[in-house]
């Protein structure tokens, strides 16, 4: 006997359960990786619905055309979750898609209704019809057509119907993934009862309670086959209408007549079992448990002993209806469910204009490469809210590959922020002839490292030592954490030093790409780079040489004989920066666009 009462009903889903209570609804599954995705909206009242819901009979009837769209939706929204990002809809799919101008879930459900309910009818209701004909043609045409006769094929149909159904179920009970779902089933039923019994919502407290439960939409169905029966048996459609025997031209019109007046049926037939339920579930007594006994049987099959994960998610589908129900301020949750690739790249388009950054932006939020996104069919809603916000950071100027927060450089993926330089190609260039000259044995000193990227790529490509310095405090936070990305932390030490001066002894390498762009130019720069970048990384002073004169007047006495220079310098400067290293054997290399860019030199 129930301690307390309760109106929260539920139904399984795709792996997972939802639940439904008098002002909220709350869908649970289990991901794939482990967790617990939760969905959850609310609903109007039954006593503020429209005053048919409340008119026996036809509430039946409504109601269970309104379970059946909820279920249908919930079972559809269910396996959105598990949506394969590559997984290819079906040219029909697609086409009713584009022609309707619909979502590609939308059109699959539609499908996947009109499917389920000519399966259904089908199964349930036209082979039923077609073995009762068949067994009608083998009596003697003198005794066709009398009322007894009528009543009994009518009656030996509801059976036929009664026994497809039992198999039915029986059937997908024997599909590993429908077995799963009835598995989810006992656990909707045994969180519930536990509810009910006063016992606390903890697995093994769940886990103690039956997978029976007396308002079970299987004990539901199973009544609407019984009474179906008796109504079938005795609403003979030339009896009510009437009508005599030839009347139909041929036996397919009767055939189809006799159908439709099956499904039209259906209604009240409906409608009676509702009320019937409503009127068991009220007693419990020996006449009462005995006509829910079939029913019970049953649910012998439409539920299977859940394993303690499942009813997890039945406990969180259920907590989170009754805290709804209680708190209606409570927030709806929604599912991180799929969006159509194109449509999301259509909208990213027309916010970036450059379309291989949406391509970069896709790739780096999907784990994809580039040459993969043309056989991306959806993207995760929560990764398409992160391209949203990475398309408006770009198209208010912030570099591609800031908002990215890194980039390739010479092989090595490094992290950036708005306090470094995002690393360039002529930097690549640049680490390209030192790398000619470095070995495991040299030291070496990157000058204004910044992100750390040429420090990195030294250490990592040649074991050499090398020491990092720059003025910037975050720019060396940043520095470490790529030097601890790439495991070389041991290889290389950082220091907080304003160009040379808290730098200590020689070394056989100095590398440097300083600040070499002039003052007055940097307010014409690109809008990514001036307003976007550290300009303490930029500015070289009036003329953009500022800190080359200070690393030509002191690197000298910071490199061992013949120890080598290597130096990234801005268009037209390089001849300046070469007459200024008198204490080198200079020689300068053009980048990959012919401009001289890396200034070389090697100690006298």
């Amino acid at each position: 006997m129930r301690k307390r009462s309760s109106k929260i009903g539920g139904q399984a889903v795709i792996e997972g359960v939802m639940m439904r209570g008098e002002r909220s609804i709350a869908t649970a599954v289990r991901l794939e990786e482990g967790g617990i995705a939760v969905e959850s909206r609310y609903i109007k009242p039954a006593k503020d619905k429209n005053v048919l819901f409340r008119i026996p009979i036809i509430r039946g009837v409504l109601n269970f055309f309104g379970s059946m769209v909820t279920g249908i939706k919930t079972l559809m929204r269910s396996g959105e979750v598990f949506g394969d990002e590559e997984g290819e809809p079906s040219k029909f799919e697609k086409w009713l898609a584009k022609t309707f101008k619909v979502d590609i879930y939308s059109v699959v459900m539609f499908i996947s209704v009109l499917l389920g309910v000519a399966l259904a009818v089908g199964l349930f209701v036209f082979l039923p019809l077609l073995c009762r004909n068949g067994v009608e043609a083998l009596i003697p045409q003198e005794s066709q057509g009398s009322v007894g006769v009528n009543i009994g094929l009518n009656f030996l149909e509801g059976v036929i119907r009664l026994i497809i159904f039992i198999l039915y179920i029986f059937l997908t009970s024997l599909m590993k993934d429908i077995r799963r779902t009835y598995m989810y089933h006992g656990a909707e039923h045994k969180t519930i009862s536990a509810y009910e019994n006063e016992l606390p919502l903890e697995v093994k407290s769940v886990q103690t309670m039956s997978t029976y439960h007396d308002r079970c939409g299987t004990t539901f169905m199973v009544l609407v086959m019984i009474i179906g029966v008796l109504v079938l048996s005795v609403c003979d459609l030339e009896l009510i209408c009437g009508l005599a025997d030839d009347w139909a031209p041929n036996r397919v019109v009767k055939f189809l007549a006799d159908l439709g007046w099956r499904l039209l049926l259906m209604l009240p037939i409906m409608g009676i079992s509702y009320e019937v339920l409503k009127f068991l579930a009220k007693f419990d007594n020996a006449l009462v448990r005995a006509l829910k006994f079939p029913g019970k049987l049953m649910q012998k099959l439409t539920t299977r002993e859940p394993d303690d994960s499942m009813v997890e998610v039945a406990i969180a589908a259920f907590t989170t209806v009754m805290a709804m129900d209680a708190d209606p301020n409570l927030p709806e949750l929604s599912f991180d469910t799929n969006e159509l690739y194109t449509n999301v790249r259509k909208k990213l388009e027309s916010m970036v204009e450059d379309k291989a950054d949406v391509d970069w932006m896709i790739c780096h939020v999907t784990g994809k490469k580039r040459s993969e996104l043309d056989r991306l069919t959806y993207i995760r809603h929560s990764k398409v809210e992160l391209l949203e916000e990475m398309a408006r950071r770009r198209q208010a100027g912030e570099p591609l590959w800031q908002i990215i927060g890194n980039a390739d450089f010479y092989g090595y993926e490094i992290d950036i922020d708005r306090n470094v330089l995002c690393p360039r190609p002529e930097t690549e260039e640049l680490v390209h002839e030192a790398l000619k000259v470095i070995n495991e044995e040299s030291s070496v000193l990157d000058l204004c490292t910044g992100s750390g990227c040429i420090a990195v790529v030294v250490a990592g490509k040649t074991g050499a030592r090398v020491t990092a310095s720059d003025i910037s405090e975050k720019a060396l936070d940043m520095a470490r954490h790529n030097a601890q990305k790439h495991k070389l932390e041991d290889k290389i030490v950082f220091v907080k030093s304003d160009m040379f001066a808290d730098i200590e002894g020689k070394f056989d390498v100095i590398i440097s790409n300083p600040p070499y762009i002039p003052s007055a130019d940097i307010d014409g720069l690109q809008r990514e780079v001036k307003d976007f970048e550290p300009r303490t990384a930029l500015d070289g002073g009036d003329d953009g040489l500022n800190y080359c004169r200070t690393i030509a007047k002191e690197a000298a006495s910071h490199l061992n004989e013949g120890g080598r220079i290597f130096l990234e310098v801005g268009i037209g400067q390089a001849q300046a920066v070469a007459d200024m290293l008198t204490d080198f054997k200079v020689t300068t290399t053009n980048d990959m666009q012919g401009i001289e860019r890396i200034v070389c030199g090697v100690k006298k």
